[in-house]
């Protein structure tokens, strides 16, 4: 049985249904313990059984290549590049955060010195971007971070962790689709507020009605379904204007630099640049929404690489510049907060230079509205594809070769929130969700590497499992003395942070790696990414007791509907694709079909791709 034979068993029998783009019952809940009540309430009887089962169980890499690819039962097109890549990450991250975040931050917490935060920001995002790379090269697939912490962690954890991503791109492309109409306000030399429709009968922050924002994202949503190689031309246009724009502030802000701005240049400390840190964190989010685009990528091996890393390196080089300028024009006290450039070039004698940072900003936003919608949507459809979700959200549509259904939700979602709920609510949704993912990514980086079903040995996996436990304790340990001390007493950090260079050296010491990366792969590890779990969760430490409450609230109703429906059907479905095969050591794997097709099939796809980066 060859590769090809994986996919074509998903017709068979025993593999996932093949459907037309349909709605019907059986798109929803197609699996067994939905086909009576007799059948739901036996499945709930047995919800411990089966939660135990999909907890210890691992998916394998060939499973998410082909199997549960296939269950889309049209191929999405391969017509992106490196370059689409790069442009869709700038498209992605520079948006309403520097333009939004920036003026708020310098004037009230971190001072000139927001610069730093940029940078503290930038090396977690770029660490995270590391992690995420070696996943996108070898599980090329639409799930992105689902898929990777499906692969290391299993369904349970993964299942967790896209929920919150996807409620992050939700809220997120909410706040960006009202910023979008403020800008657009300002551009037509308006109030901010102008467009916006009161209702005075309903609730303060959410009786202000914004139909702009509902129209845009209805734009993007068309523009997202037609074509992912139309949506990447678009991008590649709006964020090239976006970049000339952006090298107008910095040029022209340079002419009007006073240095004598910078000379408090830390007015509120160490704290107060990391506490920003955390908060600019919100203007790198999008580049992961990149890797969702693995499977429309030509060459996965070169082109996701150079996509994510390259448009990361600019990403950020441009945010520290822009933090720079903006500093540099006025003292940090009389920085707007709504409009910092606007203002800032206002105050410098350049009135008319507002409405050229008004279109640059819609520019941003527009295609950070797009390319978000692109990956959410991608998110969305591999998560059905597990039938975690409804099937109905994984099928991609024959023509466009898009997840047209997956994308109409999510953006209907996202449309439905802009259109009530306040501005000030949205912008307080920080990135707690955002940086979580991070973590575990980079948690499963370091299992991918260090753990082998039936190759590491008890004693290796012990250990693993040790210096992983204070890994997290140490750096939990950093992150919570550093939230809730005032002083400067470093005493704890003297001993949290030996714990984690010890733990972290153990891993690279005493046990052997039980998996190299076949084409590219993140150096230093376990270094890079033990760092990169260090820095989101200090991070995370910085972050406001509010959000966590907002994080513990969905992360509950996300467990209500697993336990519900999510755990059933999945249970089902994996029963029903035979992938409950119990491998050795402490974890299932799904193996899908048979351990030679699974190598023989991960070793072709890593060949292709090497022989076609060189």
């Amino acid at each position: 049985m060859g590769i090809d034979g994986v996919a074509a068993g998903e017709g068979g029998g025993g593999g996932a249904r093949r459907r037309g783009c349909s709605c019907t019952k059986d798109d929803f809940l197609p699996e067994e313990s939905f086909k009576s009540w007799g059948n739901y309430v036996q499945a709930l009887k047995d919800t411990p059984t089966r939660f135990k089962d999909r907890l210890l169980t691992r998916s394998l890499d060939t499973t998410e290549l082909y199997e549960v690819k296939a269950r889309s039962q049209h191929e999405m097109k391969k017509n992106l590049s490196w370059w689409d890549l790069i442009w869709f990450g700038i498209g992605a991250v520079i948006g309403a955060g520097i333009f939004v975040l920036t003026g708020l931050q310098a004037q009230k917490v971190s001072g000139p010195a927001v610069v730093l935060s940029f940078v503290v920001s930038g090396v977690s995002a770029m660490l995270s971007v590391f992690c995420y790379t070696e996943f996108a090269v070898e599980i090329p697939v639409a799930g992105g971070s689902f898929a990777y912490l499906r692969v290391e962690l299993g369904d349970f954890m993964a299942f967790v962790a896209a929920g919150n991503i996807l409620l992050e791109y939700v809220i997120g492309g909410a706040a960006v689709a009202r910023s979008w109409t403020s800008y657009f306000a300002t551009l037509c030399n308006r109030n901010s507020d102008d467009f916006l429709i009161v209702v005075h009968s309903m609730p303060k922050d959410y009786g202000k009605l914004d139909p702009i924002a509902v129209v845009v994202v209805c734009v993007i949503c068309i523009l997202a379904v037609l074509s992912t190689k139309g949506s990447s031309r678009f991008n590649y246009v709006a964020s090239v204007i976006h970049v000339i724009v952006i090298l107008f502030i910095i040029i022209a802000g340079f002419t009007k630099a006073d240095t004598k701005n910078y000379h408090d240049f830390t007015p509120f400390g160490v704290r107060g640049i990391f506490k920003s840190s955390a908060v600019l964190f919100f203007a790198y989010v999008g580049f992961d929404a990149v890797s969702t685009m693995a499977e429309e990528t030509k060459n996965p091996a070169r082109d996701i690489p150079i996509g994510l890393i390259g448009s990361m390196v600019i990403t950020t080089t441009a945010y520290c510049l822009l933090a720079v300028v903006l500093c540099l024009m006025q003292p940090y006290p009389q920085i707007d907060e709504n409009a910092p450039f606007s203002v800032a070039f206002e105050a410098v004698g350049m009135s008319w230079a507002k409405y050229v940072v008004a279109a640059g900003a819609l520019k941003g936003m527009t295609t950070v509205l797009l390319v978000g919608a692109v990956g959410q949507a991608r998110y969305l459809t591999h998560i059905a594809r597990t039938h975690m979700m409804p099937p109905w959200l994984a099928q991609v549509h024959p023509k466009t070769g898009t997840p047209i259904n997956a994308t109409i939700v999510m953006l209907a979602a996202t449309a439905i929130i802009g259109f009530f709920t306040d501005l000030g609510v949205l912008a307080n949704l920080l990135s707690i969700s955002t940086l979580f993912i991070f973590l575990l990514v980079a948690l499963a980086l370091i299992v991918r590497r260090y753990y082998m079903s039936g190759e590491t040995s008890t004693t290796d996996r012990n250990k693993l499992i040790a210096c992983i436990v204070l890994i997290l304790a140490s750096s939990t340990a950093t992150a919570v003395y550093w939230g809730v001390s005032e002083n400067n007493n470093w005493t704890a950090y003297v001993i949290t942070l030996p714990i984690w260079f010890t733990a972290t050296a153990g891993i690279a010491v005493f046990i052997p790696q039980a998996r190299k990366p076949k084409v590219w792969g993140v150096p230093l590890v376990p270094w890079l990414p033990s760092l990169s779990i260090a820095i989101n969760i200090f991070l995370l430490g910085s972050i406001d007791g509010a959000s966590f409450k907002r994080f513990g609230m969905w992360t509950c109703v996300l467990l209500l509907y697993y336990f519900f429906f999510g755990l059933h059907a999945s249970y089902d479905m994996a029963k029903e694709s035979r992938e409950n095969k119990i491998g050795e050591g402490w974890k299932k794997v799904e193996e899908g079909q048979t351990d030679s097709i699974s190598a023989a099939a991960v070793v072709a796809t890593a060949g292709v791709s090497s022989d076609q980066a060189n």
